[in-house]
């Protein structure tokens, strides 16, 4: 069967941006996951995903015809420390394709193997890596949160060594775009500023079309800060914590990219961290408006050459694009979260509802997820009883209740719905996680299938998934989590 019409639009940029890049063969690779739900949705036929022909070029046996893949180079500023040289460092861009809605989507290969920009590194990706990616982007995808996709999963028939020995494996992940603030910082760097202006506009061709001639990188600075500020708002509502949002991890077309050390809360606290480097809590949850405000700073930094000629007026223009930040991302989080309540900004006391509802599940470090679930429930007919059992004794949390219940449209059809599709059943939880995750590394997937099962319809209550719906006594506290590169 024939392959994808596949291409690769973004070879046509100045040659500074990336290196061309031939993937290392895999010795022996077998496919592990292939995402038909995805390949449907993008006008990839999923016989041809699952074929032979498809494997081989998947894991780098069988190069394109018409062009070569690249890995792509940019800079990147890591806890705070800018790196002007980083780049795919295992990972290559494969191909481009034009789906169904007419939309460019990178396919991109993470794992394939040294590059130019591996810094001694393998370039190679563990099992474990590689699903837990898989499962986490499409939980997003399924909680409707902007997100790189995961079409496919394979191993290579490889050993890869982190801690300790792994399988190796390859992730095929889809998105609008690999572009990062990175990028545009590291063409920044060059004397030669066509190379900055030939990435932003064909960034803006491919990724913001409707924006017109007139000021053209200004309304692109504001496109762009406008889609980060709604995506981190919709992360927090759904508890979830990035764990490395360094400016090389930021996508400049508003996906969440790059999971490594990420997680969902579960025992609420403002401040949680999840990764295991970030010893001073720089990306931890409450943290991420201002690292994200902070990113885009230094993406505004990188765009002032094309902001305007006077560098001082370019400035300006930068700040005045940059204070909308706050704003848009303040009235996004509020309306979700009190939304997840059943409530909505221009309700008379909601506000301190939901004040006093945080505030309640930071002092008890109460699962945020179970949380809201249990309150949709109620709004549902369901007893409090499910709701209180949260919490170690009950007089405050049923005073809250009370204050919650006194808000009528908490207990309306159209509020009703709306918390049924902003408060999960389902996340991948962290020790479900691990558990499914050390199960497939044994060659046992129907944990993991089953976890998947259950992320990717959130909302649905199902009881054979039930054990996957609560935290589990004893659950997760204290977590360890790498970047595992």
């Amino acid at each position: 069967m024939p392959a994808p019409d596949f291409d690769l639009s973004y070879a046509d940029l100045p040659k500074a941006l990336y290196t061309l890049y031939q993937p290392a063969p895999a010795p022996a690779p077998d496919m592990v996951l292939q995402n038909n739900a995805l390949a449907a949705k993008l006008g990839i036929d999923e016989k041809w995903l699952g074929s032979q022909n498809a494997l081989r070029f998947l894991s780098g046996q069988t190069p394109p015809d018409n062009y070569a893949p690249i890995a792509m180079a940019y800079a990147g500023h890591q806890f705070g420390g800018f790196s002007p040289r980083l780049g795919d460092g295992r990972a290559v861009l494969i191909g481009e394709y034009v789906a169904l809605d007419n939309i460019r989507h990178d396919i991109h290969l993470k794992g394939s193997g040294r590059t130019a920009y591996s810094r001694g590194g393998d370039g190679k990706a563990a099992l474990r890596a590689v699903l837990k990616e898989y499962i986490f982007s499409e939980s997003l995808a399924a909680l409707g949160i902007p997100t790189t996709r995961s079409l496919a999963a394979l191993t290579t028939g490889e050993t890869v060594m982190r801690q300790k020995p792994h399988p190796g494996a390859i992730l095929v992940r889809t998105a609008r775009s690999h572009i990062r603030v990175g990028t545009f910082q590291f063409a920044r760097l060059h004397e030669d500023q066509t190379i900055l202006k030939a990435l932003a506009d064909y960034t803006i061709e491919r990724l913001f079309p409707e924006i017109n001639s007139v000021a053209p990188y200004e309304q692109f600075l504001a496109q762009v800060i406008e889609k980060q500020a709604k995506l981190i708002a919709k992360w927090m509502s759904f508890g979830f914590i990035h764990g490395v949002m360094n400016t090389d991890n930021m996508a400049i077309s508003g996906e969440t990219i790059d999971f490594g050390p990420c997680a969902f809360v579960e025992g609420f606290a403002p401040d949680r961290v999840f990764s295991s480097i970030d010893h001073h809590g720089r990306y931890a949850w409450n943290k991420q408006p201002e690292m994200a405000y902070w990113n885009l700073t230094r993406f505004a930094e990188s765009l002032l050459p094309l902001l305007h000629t006077d560098e001082g007026k370019a400035v300006v223009i930068a700040q005045e694009q940059l204070s909308k930040f706050s704003n848009i991302f303040t009235a996004q989080f509020n309306d979700l979260m009190l939304a997840k309540i059943g409530l909505s900004p221009d309700m008379d006391g909601a506000p301190q509802v939901l004040s006093n509802a945080m505030s309640m599940l930071a002092q008890h470090e109460i699962d945020f997820t179970s949380f809201f679930r249990r309150l949709t429930d109620m709004a549902a007919g369901k007893s409090e009883h499910g709701f209180l059992a949260l919490f170690p004794e009950h007089t405050k949390a049923g005073a809250w209740l009370q204050s919650w219940q006194k808000q009528p449209a908490a207990r309306s059809k159209t509020a009703r719905i709306k918390m049924q599709t902003l408060n999960p059943v389902y996340i991948p939880r962290y020790t479900q996680t691990e558990t499914a995750l050390e199960a497939a590394e044994t060659g046992d997937m129907a944990p993991f299938q089953n976890l998947l099962s259950a992320v990717t319809s959130p909302f649905d209550v199902r009881q054979k998934l039930a054990s996957l719906a609560e935290l589990e006594q004893d659950g997760e506290t204290t977590v360890q989590t790498f970047c595992e590169t």
